[in-house]
């Protein structure tokens, strides 16, 4: 990669797979709470995209959909920006991070009110080749 392309790489993309290659996909600001996308990401965390998928599209969470779709994109991004094989490809990188709350109130008994967070999720996933997944397990 010559010094014009490095610069060209973003901020993100660097501390997600840096010079490798590789692509990443996020969803910003998702009605879901990072708990629940937490325990939905954390299966498929290091699988191959296409068992991945299959095991997504069954998943009886909720949050599979949402991650189905970010991981559907992950992918396009990665055959048609890199020229990557989709057969080759490992989740590399699998993050949910917690967005804004939004807070509501509900009204309760004797003219109380208690609180209802609605939590949002920024999820992000990336995708590398095998080749790159393992030779970042070798040298760590």
């Amino acid at each position: 990669m010559s010094a014009t392309e490095r610069q060209r790489l973003s901020a993100r993309r660097e501390s997600l797979i840096g010079e490798a290659p590789g692509a990443y996909a996020t969803a910003r600001y998702t009605r879901i709470t990072p708990l629940k996308a937490r325990r939905v990401v954390d299966m498929v965390r290091g699988m191959q995209v296409d068992e991945a998928l299959s095991l997504l599209q069954f998943a009886p969470q909720s949050a599979s959909e949402t991650i189905y779709k970010v991981l559907e994109s992950a992918v396009a991004n990665a055959e048609t920006t890199e020229g990557l094989d989709r057969n080759d490809l490992v989740i590399s990188v699998a993050r949910v991070d917690e967005g804004p709350t939004m807070k509501r109130w509900r009204p309760r008994a004797q003219g109380r009110a208690t609180r209802i967070n609605k939590r949002t999720s920024h999820i992000t996933l990336a995708v590398q080749p095998a080749s790159v997944v393992a030779e970042k397990g070798r040298k760590a």
